[in-house]
């Protein structure tokens, strides 16, 4: 997230009560909750729709930019109606009639000042060899590469959305994300009856394999005694037993899970006074496997202890990943 968002206002401050209906129209308009969705074409933003609509969304995809206020605020009043009470997603990205970067944002900041209600921006990523991959295995072309190499539109692509991306309230990487857990993420952050509370994700996650574009906040542990050259606990995970048990025989364990405790506790209470809705905080190893996965999920239970709402999630403990440390 960057300042660079402010063009939007900030994200969870967007709620407007009441807006001066259109002389013209019939009804004032309605607040409901919308959520404009794009990002990288193959990224997921169909799963995406199916899966808020399944937590009880109206869904619409491709909808043309200029449609979007008369969706969003009906003036029929048996409309407006219908619309009442249910949450809005709507898919838009290059394959809609009319996109254009700028429009899209002078469309969200309008949906904001005539009234429409909680209005946010969220972006899905994904890496550009997933992307390769998924397009070459669908066998789609895509929708800005024409004649030329896949790689070539998926370049175009990412220097095109960028502004969206910078102005997203969240971003979700889905890179080897599996459907599942990108429902799970969306209920926690969008579902209908969701709490207006701070939600704290704790991500582990193999340095190898690149930082989680959604992070935060991100803690390096790989300091900490690496399982991974014991042949018994190699192929087992930090949420294993006898992986627990022996990193928790390193003496620097416990003061930097105190200390880290201690820093960002304090935090949360700050974040959700200024409006943040949620918080990924990363924690990384060379695999992503071991260390991470069991400081991470340390982490997560001692902030539930504290009362917070933190779940862990393992980004990379499926993967196989040799590690490489310093000097090798």
């Amino acid at each position: 997230m960057t300042d660079s968002r402010a063009v939007l206002g900030h994200p969870d401050r967007l709620m407007v009560s009441s807006a001066p209906s259109d002389p013209g129209s019939a009804t004032e308009p309605i607040p409901q909750r919308v959520l404009l969705i794009t990002g990288m074409s193959g990224a997921g933003k169909t799963s995406a729709l199916k899966a808020l609509e399944d937590i009880g969304y109206d869904t619409v995809d491709h909808l043309p930019l200029s449609l979007l206020p008369r969706l969003v605020t009906p003036t029929d009043s048996h409309l407006a109606d219908e619309a009442a009470g249910r949450p809005l997603a709507v898919g838009i990205d290059v394959r809609t009639r009319d996109f254009r970067v700028d429009a899209v944002l002078r469309e969200v900041d309008h949906l904001v000042t005539m009234g429409a209600g909680e209005v946010r921006l969220l972006f899905l990523d994904c890496d550009d060899e997933q992307l390769r991959r998924r397009y070459t295995e669908t066998r789609h072309r895509h929708p800005l590469a024409a004649d030329r190499p896949v790689a070539d539109g998926i370049d175009l692509e990412r220097r095109l959305m960028f502004p969206l991306r910078a102005h997203a309230d969240m971003v979700i990487d889905t890179s080897g994300l599996r459907l599942g857990s990108l429902k799970r993420i969306l209920e926690s952050h969008f579902g209908v009856d969701r709490k207006p509370e701070l939600s704290v994700f704790v991500t582990s996650f193999s340095y190898r394999l690149g930082l989680p574009r959604e992070a935060d906040l991100v803690f390096d542990v790989r300091f900490l005694a690496n399982p991974h050259y014991d042949p018994v606990l190699r192929d087992k995970t930090g949420l294993d037993e006898p992986v627990a048990q022996y990193i928790e025989r390193d003496e620097g364990l416990m003061p930097f899970l105190d200390a880290l405790t201690r820093l960002i506790a304090p935090l949360l209470p700050r974040y959700t006074a200024e409006g943040k809705s949620y918080l990924t905080i990363g924690v990384g190893c060379t695999g992503g496997r071991h260390r991470s996965v069991f400081v991470a999920h340390a982490l997560a239970s001692r902030l539930q202890a504290l009362g917070f709402s933190a779940q862990a999630r393992h980004r990379d403990v499926t993967r196989r990943t040799a590690p490489v440390e310093a000097g090798q």
